[in-house]
């Protein structure tokens, strides 16, 4: 199954940044130690347009900027289907692996750090979600990004399928 990455354009949209994580790096040369920082970003309008990026710089808050301006770069939309996802969804990156499963209507976002602020970024109110193998907030961010783009809404697929949308259900 490919994967279809749906980019979006930057002008008109509020964007709302989180950063999930922030590490102190160390580059060890003969004059000793040189500290630097890697912020890693997740921007998005909380209306299914989402984004993350990472910056990495002598200082916090210019990391943080830089990873803001790479994260706007790559910006995807993601179907939302009343406030929650169409479908089960499984995905891994590297040693990180996600579940996200569609939940009811005032169950909220169950998941945990960097996961919960890429599907609040995005926009989604209740959602069941599972992150297992590593928590490393790098690949836990790409491998949800991953489920996120291998979304599919019902009008996508009638399209693809070239079949009407009543079709779709009770085909």
């Amino acid at each position: 199954m490919s994967t279809t990455i749906r980019k979006v354009k930057t002008s008109d949209l509020e964007l709302k940044d989180r950063v999930v994580s922030i590490q102190r790096v160390t580059k060890v040369t003969k004059g000793g130690r040189t500290f630097s920082f890697s912020a890693i970003v997740v921007v998005g309008n909380e209306d299914g347009i989402v984004g993350y990026g990472l910056g990495k710089a002598n200082e916090v808050t210019t990391a943080i900027a830089k990873g803001i301006e790479d994260a706007k770069k790559n910006l995807v939309r993601v179907p939302i289907y009343k406030g929650t996802i169409p479908h089960e969804q499984y995905s891994k990156y590297g040693g990180a692996r996600v579940f996200l499963k569609p939940a009811s209507h005032g169950t909220g976002v169950v998941a945990g750090g960097a996961m919960r602020a890429v599907l609040e970024s995005v926009g989604i109110t209740d959602v069941l979600a599972k992150s297992k193998g590593a928590a490393n907030p790098h690949n836990l961010v790409k491998a949800t990004f991953k489920a996120l783009m291998e979304m599919r809404d019902a009008h996508t697929i009638s399209e693809i399928r070239g079949i009407p949308l009543n079709k779709v259900f009770n085909g």
